[in-house]
């Protein structure tokens, strides 16, 4: 696949060929799903707990008389019924861990990274180096390159100065590519990727891809 490299003032610097092993994987909506649903239970906490009436603090004697008061028939203070008391079927600690295999993974990653390169919404840099942090110099960036929405930027690794110039600038996210993941990418409309990042994540991902999409195919 042949991509356009822009430079930081939205010139067109020349076409480069990006791996169809990682740009060119044919959408796989199960695996996505899967891996997202999979992604987000992972970092549940599971901590949330709610006393039973059994675990309340109260005295258990019946409040009053069975009959004769004209009211409803109560129990004890720690009834679920009364305020203060006891929580039917409230949560308790839990784990919502899945399993999520490294092939999976690595699949759904490349499922996301294809269909933006497919529908136009990937788009490389050829370096993005700023010598002090500057919105304005962000803001002007992203401008120059026509995105106007929201956008997850990919370098090779952390910078510093990209993270400072772009976190208070809204729906714009920045991170590695060696630790990206397919809820950040799906999260934004636009991912603008290095060329150093493109490499970087066809290092990481395309060994090995091929025999992976074929497994999960059977």
């Amino acid at each position: 696949m042949q991509v356009p490299v822009y430079n930081a003032s939205g010139e067109e610097l020349r076409k480069i060929k990006i791996s169809d092993a990682v740009f060119g994987v044919p959408f796989n909506e199960a695996v996505v799903h899967q891996v997202m649903v999979g992604m987000q239970a992972n970092a549940r906490q599971g901590t949330a707990s709610a006393k039973t009436r059994a675990e309340v603090v109260g005295s258990t004697k019946k409040l009053y008389r069975q009959k004769g008061t004209g009211s409803a028939r109560s129990g004890s203070k720690k009834s679920p019924l009364r305020r203060g008391g006891g929580v039917t079927f409230g949560p308790k600690p839990r784990d919502y861990r899945q399993s999520l295999p490294k092939k999976l993974r690595r699949l759904a990653l490349r499922c996301v990274l294809s269909s933006k390169a497919g529908e136009g919404d990937l788009k490389i840099v050829d370096t993005l180096e700023f010598k002090e942090a500057k919105t304005k110099q962000m803001l002007a960036v992203l401008d120059a390159l026509q995105i106007e929405s929201s956008a997850l930027i990919v370098t090779q690794k952390a910078e510093e100065n990209i993270i400072l110039s772009s976190r208070n600038i809204p729906q714009i996210a920045t991170t590695p590519a060696n630790v990206m993941n397919i809820i950040d990418i799906m999260s934004h409309k636009t991912l603008l990727m290095t060329e150093a990042a493109v490499r970087a994540a066809e290092e990481l991902w395309s060994n090995g891809a091929k025999q992976e999409v074929k497994d999960a195919s059977l």
